[in-house]
């Protein structure tokens, strides 16, 4: 009996869910790929059992845990692409047995270790990639074995300075990156190395540029070594041939200042033209740029911008809003770079200054597809520093399309020239919105003179602080003279202000007048959450769901750097709604090693956790409760203690026990919010909150693993109300984490013999075996939430396909071949649904078609 072969194409979609092991049991299936989609959990170790695989492509997705050991017996893989996961751990020895391998790529993950030197066993590699992880120098010298590569990217190692290794035997070279690696030695060695682009960028290499390195035909940026001898462009200019050696050429020539330094400012909007933005004119900055470009211009700055797109020669160095995102003014463009994007304040006069970076993500979408799973990861440095490290915008404002600002203040300028820069290290997507896209992206840059907020006198908070400020001020004052306010607390918020945290409130300066305590903190113009979302109408905010993520990512990430007691009235919101906490009198900083502290009870009806409330029992758990409530605050738009939708239900928190057990836990959903809101992802927030509020302190989960599962980085799993307790308190007792299902599906591959042992002879569209698969299919799509697709056309074995029945159109997505058993058995041979945005599990159904040739999404 004859069975078949398939080819399924599930690149771009939303597909969630792991990997099923049963894909193992394909003992004939040559490529698996799986681009661009939500999967999470390890690599099944099954999968080293194909051994007939030759490609392995599994980039931009969730992926994570170690890289199975199983996976070095797949002797015939060609392609193995893991970027833009989250693997940890370091590359298995086994997988030097892979000397079929002709591209590998481990970018963005957070692979550890030294490079293996069994990479020199592969010596049909093409393409090797191994930038943006937490590996080690040095690059392997066996390297040099490797003649067939055509691409080498190797960057941010960390460890030791290291030698350059011989490349010149590398003739087919066409690209080359080995930025960030300290590597050491005279590039002048290599006589005729034929690479188009060459990034060595951030090394300390030494000797003469050589003559190949800057002919026309080539691109390259040996800026930030130790080269000698090099020659200032005739032009003038800092950037010759598409070329970039700015230190050596530029900066050690007093570029390009001739005058006295004399600028105190800058106002640059990036990627747009000449715009007004809070009472400022912000200047044009709208030039194509290039792999490699250093351009300056009048006003005091200049900008470089290095890298390719490798797989999409069309992309551009320009972003706009092609997604109808709701921004403005400078958020509605950006600059952007493949690796790195530098922006140079020219003739600065020394001093300390306050640079404002504006961001908004709007090169992905918002909504359910393959195209709003992008995730745009770099790193910011100012002056050599790097200052956010694996910086991601879309996740700092809680969601695209959201305008944010990062402020960093007392930078110095001691010399002329402020230098900020974005770099891409390989973290992050690569795939969206389109093949090839990645790097730093920024819509605007501000920079003033910093002016000092701390060390203020009695005087001076009077005749400088802002009135908000001395509101605050005023209203502590109060609390220290009716006695809510004692000198501990004083010297807790003393330790407070020494912390800087984006969710944290700053507290700017204290005045100690005899017994009486004045504290002074920032200004929040958006006043508190409780306001925003439930105070006088005149004073609601309209917070969509996109900012209500935002806010309760913000709050999560607050505690998690400072325990603290969570209720909305000590949340505060800023300009840009960004969730700030604003009082630090509960939980405190852990005093020693104490793991819980007992103290009085000063905490807010309805947020405070029943271990706490009942027995004066405070740990950080107590912080993850009021958080849950928060939660649950938020995402309805009630609040806790004052709704009452029946008689028989005493809080908020009550009525959602009642709505979990009724399995409609979405009623809870503020109305306000209209159908503008992910379904998925109020389920899974409201989940979390009723996981943050088990009555049990050591269920809750931490509050790092709580912003992780905001992030979307670890699952929530929904808790289970328990009936089997009639004691008073089992409404706080009533919560367990969920368990994973249990259940398998039972294999359907005997089922199917069976059928094929007596299926009919009178033709190929009345095969029972045939029927069975397309039961299978029917299994496949309901998995996959194929819910608008007409069943299987099987008017034409040659193109049977599935319709779409909003619009009709064809698309080609399940072939079968009518060829078995001299025509009378048709077996399906081809499923494609790729880049059609479904958002279910991958199915584990797949396994149950044995002769699978071809899982293919790229």
């Amino acid at each position: 009996m004859k069975h078949f072969s398939l080819d399924s194409d599930l690149t771009r979609n939303y597909i969630n869910g792991t990997i099923p092991p049963r894909l193992g049991q394909l003992p004939k299936l040559k490529i698996l790929s799986l681009i661009v989609n939500r999967l999470t959990g390890p690599i099944p170790p099954e999968i080293g059992n194909i051994t007939t695989l030759e490609e392995l492509v599994l980039e931009d997705n969730l992926l994570g845990g170690s890289l199975p050991p199983d996976l070095g017996n797949l002797t015939s893989l060609r392609r193995l692409v893991l970027s833009s996961n989250n693997f940890t751990g370091t590359l298995p020895d086994t997988f030097g047995n892979l000397k079929s391998l002709n591209d590998f790529r481990i970018d963005g993950s957070e692979l550890s270790g030294k490079i293996p030197e069994f990479i020199g066993n592969w010596i049909n590699i093409t393409r090797l990639d191994l930038q943006g992880t937490s590996m080690e120098g040095p690059i392997p010298s066996n390297i040099s074995q490797l003649t067939s590569l055509e691409s080498l990217r190797i960057s941010d190692l960390s460890g030791s300075s290291s030698t350059l290794p011989n490349l010149q035997a590398m003739t087919k070279l066409s690209n080359l990156d080995l930025s960030i690696n300290r590597l050491t030695g005279n590039i002048s060695i290599f006589k005729n190395l034929e690479s188009k682009t060459v990034f060595l960028s951030n090394n300390l290499l030494t000797g003469e540029v050589p003559p190949w390195a800057l002919t026309k035909r080539k691109q390259a940026d040996l800026s930030y070594n130790n080269f000698s001898n090099v020659t200032r462009p005739t032009s003038g200019g800092c950037q010759e041939q598409q070329k970039n050696l700015t230190d050596e050429w530029c900066f050690t020539k007093g570029l390009p200042c001739k005058q006295n330094p004399e600028h105190r400012s800058l106002f640059i909007n990036c990627g747009g033209g000449s715009v007004a933005f809070n009472d400022r004119t912000y200047a044009e900055d709208s030039t194509g740029g290039g792999p490699v470009s250093f351009l300056f211009f009048q006003g005091g700055w200049g900008y470089s911008s290095t890298g390719i797109y490798l797989e999409n020669k069309t992309a551009q160095f320009l972003a706009k809003n092609d997604f109808n995102l709701s921004v403005k003014d400078v958020y509605e463009t950006a600059r952007l770079a493949p690796q790195s994007l530098k922006y140079y304040a020219l003739c600065l006069a020394k001093g300390k200054y306050k640079v404002q970076l504006h961001f908004a993500e709007i090169m992905y979408s918002n909504d359910q597809t393959y195209r709003s799973l992008g995730r745009r990861i770099f790193d910011i440095s100012i002056q050599g520093i790097t200052l956010r490290k694996n910086f991601n915008i879309a996740e700092r404002a809680g969601g695209v399309g959201i305008g944010i600002t990062e402020v960093f203040d007392n930078i110095i300028v001691n010399g002329s020239t402020l230098e900020i820069h974005l770099y891409w290290a390989g973290k992050g997507t690569t795939f969206v919105p389109d093949r090839g896209v990645h790097g730093p992206l920024i819509s605007a840059i501000t920079v003033t003179p910093y002016l000092k907020k701390g060390g203020l006198s009695a005087g001076a908070v009077i005749g400088i602080v802002a009135a908000s400020c001395v509101l605050a001020a005023l209203f502590l004052l109060l609390l220290r003279t009716k006695g809510y306010l004692g000198g501990k607390d004083l010297e807790n918020k003393g330790m407070i202000s020494a912390l800087q945290h984006p969710h944290l409130v700053k507290l700017y300066g204290c005045c100690i007048e005899g017994n009486q305590l004045l504290l002074v903190y920032e200004y929040l113009e958006n006043n508190s959450l409780a306001r925003a979302l439930f105070g006088p109408e005149e004073h609601q905010l309209q917070l969509n769901w996109q900012t209500r993520k935002k806010i309760l990512l913000g709050i999560a990430k607050g505690l998690s750097y400072l325990h603290e007691e969570s209720r909305l009235k000590i949340v505060l919101l800023d300009t840009d709604l960004n969730a700030k906490i604003s009082d630090f009198g509960l939980a405190k900083l852990d005093e020693e090693e104490n793991t819980h502290i007992s103290t009085r009870i000063a905490g807010t009806i309805g947020y405070m956790a029943p271990e706490y409330a009942m027995r004066g029992y405070l740990t950080d758990k107590a912080d993850v409760y009021s958080f849950g409530v928060v939660a649950l605050e938020v995402v309805s738009g009630k609040s806790n203690t004052n709704y009452r939708p029946k008689e028989d239900f005493v809080y908020l928190l009550d009525w959602a026990y009642v709505l979990h057990e009724r399995n409609n836990l979405l009623e809870l959903v503020d109305p306000r919010l209209g159908s503008s809101y992910s379904k998925e992802e109020a389920m899974k927030m409201l989940h979390l909150a009723l996981l943050c509020t088990n009555q049990s302190p050591s269920l809750r989960p931490l509050m790092s693993s709580v912003v992780r599962m905001l992030e979307g980085n670890i699952p929530v799993k929904a808790p289970i109300i328990n009936h089997g307790s009639t004691d008073q308190e089992a409404r706080f007792k009533a919560f367990q984490l969920l368990s994973q299902d249990s259940q398998t599906q039972a294999s359907t591959s005997s089922q199917i013999s069976e059928v094929q042992r007596s299926r009919s002879r009178d033709g190929p569209w009345i095969d029972s075996s045939f029927s069975l698969q397309i039961q299978i299919l029917q299994n496949i799509s309901d998995k996959l939430n194929i819910n608008n697709w007409a069943t299987i056309d099987r008017t034409s074995c040659n193109m049977a396909e599935w319709r779409n029945k909003t619009d009709h159109k064809t698309q080609s997505t399940v072939h079968c071949n009518c060829t078995f058993e001299n025509g009378s058995v048709c077996h399906v041979t081809i499923i494609r649904v790729k880049g059609f945005n479904l958002n279910g599990v991958l199915p584990e159904e797949l396994g149950d078609l044995p002769e699978l040739l071809e899982m293919q999404n790229d």
